[in-house]
């Protein structure tokens, strides 16, 4: 069979968007497949963040941030970039020893960060309760993922755009709803949740989010301001939880989350969580008691067993490249993954073999600008199979409490 294309791509929110111009910028022709469903693209925050809950995933957030500030002249104005920041939040001493580790990684990383006392905290935020300290991170900031999206599918004549449904992948085909199968030298397949119906061996499962948002008022705060416990929340393995998480929007309005919840395919607004999302958000931010909800959505993220997202070569399927499981990190981690992919795939042309040697990102070399991510695909849930940093950190992972950090 011809054809139609180097490289499908199947998926066109923001990791397929992006996979898709990587590929085209290295010389492929490419073909990007979507069917238009929901995605967390669209029902995200479009936050840019540094998260360093593990090194893996440390390495992989700041080498995308460090891509997307490349980006920044170019993108569209309807993108709604801004460069506020980050403050993460402590509430009492303890959580001021969460502020300081996270200060100590990302010094290690080399990303600039600024720890904030209690009256430097309320100068920078006077809408805040009263708290012991923040830590600031000025290089984060947020934009529209769905603009941005469709501006790099634009970017290059080497990418095609088809309106489709995939109903199966296999190695380098992929077959539509219609019954057609369309080849190519390869598959990237970045299809978000979707994906596990597509590759059934993927070890995908959905977590529920929840989104508020308000009227358009004056400035009432700078920064994305999160608490320091939202990481707990985003690893939970189970159950639901809430975490302070709130941005401005160029708009005026404020965008409040966070919520996770396992197992609740369905897209329902539900009022207990809206509720503990209010909640949480008064006990930061008091002057909310005086501002309107005017919606409230929902959205599905795709995740990994271990938080970490899949990236790389299918080990199975010759010529099916994998770029999903992000969850809640989809719109921060897109450069660095499409780098990942685009490098990987041309390596495997210059290469009889190419075989990623492990599948969390390594570490940069002293002294290097950065070294390039290498994935190994391997049993979810199989610790013989896993780092023994990864193994240490899912047992601690499993004694924390499942509510209270995100």
């Amino acid at each position: 069979m011809k054809s139609v294309a180097e490289v499908l791509v199947v998926g066109a929110g923001i990791i397929g968007a992006s996979c898709a111009a990587a590929l085209a910028a290295c010389g492929c022709r490419v073909r990007v497949l979507d069917a238009g469903l929901p995605g967390a693209s669209a029902a995200g925050m479009g936050h840019l963040v540094v998260m360093d809950d593990d090194p893996a995933e440390l390495t992989l957030s700041a080498r995308s941030l460090a891509l997307w500030r490349e980006l920044v002249p170019q993108l569209p104005s309807a993108a709604d970039y801004r460069n506020c920041g980050t403050l993460w939040l402590a509430r009492d001493a303890a959580e001021l020893d969460l502020i300081d580790a996270k200060r100590q990684r990302l010094d290690a990383q080399g990303v600039a960060n600024q720890p904030l006392n209690a009256a430097a905290t309320a100068a920078a935020e006077p809408a805040l309760t009263t708290l012991a300290g923040s830590l600031e991170v000025p290089g984060d900031g947020l934009l529209y993922a769905p603009v941005v999206a469709a501006w790099l599918l634009q970017r290059s004549p080497l990418i095609e755009f088809q309106r489709a449904r995939v109903t199966a992948v296999e190695g380098r085909r992929v077959r539509l709803d219609d019954g057609r199968w369309l080849t190519a030298d390869a598959v990237v397949l970045a299809a978000g949740l979707q994906a596990a119906s597509l590759c059934p061996d993927l070890p995908l499962v959905p977590k529920k989010g929840h989104l508020l948002i308000t009227d358009r008022y004056p400035e009432q705060v700078r920064h994305q301001l999160v608490e320091i416990g939202y990481g707990a929340s985003a690893h939970a393995s189970s159950g639901a939880s809430v975490a302070f998480n709130v941005q401005p929007r160029p708009t005026g309005q404020l965008l409040i989350g966070s919520s996770r919840q396992f197992e609740r395919p369905d897209m329902a607004v539900e009022p207990a969580v809206v509720g503990q999302l209010l909640r949480r958000a008064l006990d930061f931010l008091p002057g909310l008691t005086h501002t309107s909800l005017i919606r409230g959505w929902t959205g599905q993220r795709a995740a990994s067993p271990d938080g970490l997202p899949l990236i790389g070569a299918h080990p199975d399927q010759p010529g099916l490249w994998l770029a999903v499981g992000h969850e809640g990190l989809g719109v921060t981690t897109a450069p660095a993954t499409a780098e990942a992919i685009a490098r990987g795939y041309s390596a495997s042309l210059r290469r009889s073999t190419w075989n990623p040697s492990h599948r969390r990102v390594s570490r940069p070399r002293r002294g290097a600008r950065y070294a390039d991510p290498v994935y190994r695909w391997r049993t979810p849930g199989d610790p013989s199979r896993q780092p023994a940093h990864r193994r240490a950190g899912q047992e601690r992972q499993s004694r924390r409490a499942p509510f209270g950090r995100r």
